[in-house]
């Protein structure tokens, strides 16, 4: 159990004893300082949970010694320790930061209640601290960011494959984070201390595609000035990502295919193989099951990438994330523009929870940089947001039907009324605003005009 060190500051010896007899007797554990210059030289060498400050010293006052302690110490918790006449600066004291104040002469009950309530406020404390350093590890992996059963499912996918070098095939919509979690699965794995080499298949020229990721000796070709290497020989010893895979020539998935199954390649020109020791992890966009009914896209090459499968959501699916994921932008750009940008206004936390981010990660992550550019308060208000292209929905509900039908109407006509503000919203349906959240995902409702 947690013993609190309480430091007691007062210039009068008698207090000094009293207070401290008092409160080792209730199982403290005390020190005591004569000044105010005396606690500060204590306060450097030691931690206490609770100081006892007389708010009138010579030399160093309790409310210098108070400003002191909040600016270097700011968990320690204060109790001035005042006569009757002094009330007056114990208020400002406390409105400096002060918990409370103790009034002289002292009743040993009303000490012990103000200590008791004030190491229950700092277990409190703790206790929070805790749960919040837990959500945030919880919340956070690697790069990404998601406190929705979604992304906790994709962490703990990456968690299970840490320990393997298996090939990883990463599907998702655009904007998911697909790329982040190439990276997470790197820096988890066995191979991070090797390198991570990202290949956009769909940004090479397909004339150049095989000396880009082979390599070439020199004289293979009549441009060929010197030996060079290729992705795949780069990628020795770490990992190997092939994104967009869907993009990638007919001719070269059989290439990489022989790669993947012989764990060995040569270089454009060349004759000594090259072991292919490195980690495969490939993503797209494109619906590669639809590819192979077209013949775009190999068969085999598509089950020796898919050994195992991670699929990104979309954040239209993830919704709870939008708060967190909006708030994390919002420090980055901060900083990065230095603008003394603070918060998103309830309205505009609103806007963005109503919005279907086609775009995903990546068109919210721009949407919060403009809004940080543009903001010319500490708030972010919804004008300041790129948001405007909701889709429509015509209110032509039957008010006769089905409850749900029924319901539906209701909803859709007072989210109206009230401009979609969802607080009020809320209100007057009588529900709070996460349930009303629930409902316009249940019932596919669109901001109207």
């Amino acid at each position: 159990m947690h013993k609190t060190r309480i430091l007691i500051v007062d210039d009068e010896l008698v207090i000094r004893e009293s207070l401290g007899a008092w409160l080792e007797r209730d199982g403290h554990h005390i020190m005591t300082a004569e000044s105010g210059e005396k606690c500060i030289e204590i306060l450097k060498k030691q931690s206490f949970d609770i100081l006892l400050v007389d708010i009138k010293m010579d030399g160093i006052s309790g409310v210098e010694v108070l400003k002191h302690v909040k600016d270097h110490y700011p968990d320690i918790d204060v109790i001035m320790i005042t006569a009757f006449g002094s009330i007056p600066s114990s208020v400002e004291a406390m409105k400096a930061g002060a918990y409370d104040y103790l009034l002289k002469p002292f009743d040993p009950n009303e000490l012990g209640v103000l200590i008791e309530k004030l190491t229950e406020h700092q277990s409190r404390k703790r206790e929070n601290h805790y749960l919040k350093e837990e959500f945030k590890e919880r919340s956070r992996f690697e790069s990404m960011i998601g406190q929705s059963s979604a992304m906790q499912e994709v962490f703990k996918l990456i968690q299970d494959i840490q320990e393997t070098r298996s090939t990883v095939l990463i599907t998702g919509e655009t904007g998911t984070g697909k790329g982040m979690a190439a990276k997470a699965i790197h820096t988890s794995s066995p191979l991070k201390e090797g390198p991570f080499v990202s290949v956009n298949c769909g940004a090479i020229p397909e004339q150049i595609m095989e000396s880009e990721l082979f390599g070439h000796q020199k004289g293979a070709f009549t441009d060929a000035k010197e030996t060079r290497k290729g992705r795949l020989e780069m990628a020795c010893g770490g990992t190997l990502f092939l994104d967009e895979i869907g993009e990638i020539p007919m001719r070269m998935q059989i290439d990489l295919l022989h790669v993947l199954e012989e764990r060995v390649f040569y270089k454009v020109g060349g004759t000594q193989p090259i072991s292919a020791n490195f980690r495969v992890i490939a993503a797209t966009n494109s619906t590669l099951e639809k590819m192979i009914q077209e013949r775009t896209f190999r068969e085999d090459f598509y089950y020796r990438l898919n050994v195992i499968a991670l699929t990104m959501p979309p954040l239209r699916k993830r919704k709870e994330d939008i708060p967190l994921l909006a708030n994390h932008f919002l420090h980055k750009f901060v900083q990065e523009i230095n603008k003394p940008v603070e918060r998103f206004s309830r309205e505009a936390m609103d806007e963005l929870m109503l919005y279907n981010w086609p775009g995903n990660v990546r068109e919210l992550s721009n949407a919060v940089e403009r809004a940080v550019v543009v903001c010319r308060s500490h708030t972010i208000e919804p004008a300041n947001l790129p948001i405007v292209n909701f889709e429509c929905i015509e209110p032509n509900y039957p008010t006769t039907g089905t409850l749900n039908d029924i319901q539906k109407h209701h909803i859709f006509n007072t989210l109206n009324e009230n401009g979609w503000n969802i607080a009020r919203s809320a209100a007057c349906l009588g529900i709070d605003r996460s349930t009303l959240y629930s409902k316009i995902r249940q019932y596919h409702l669109k901001k109207g005009a």
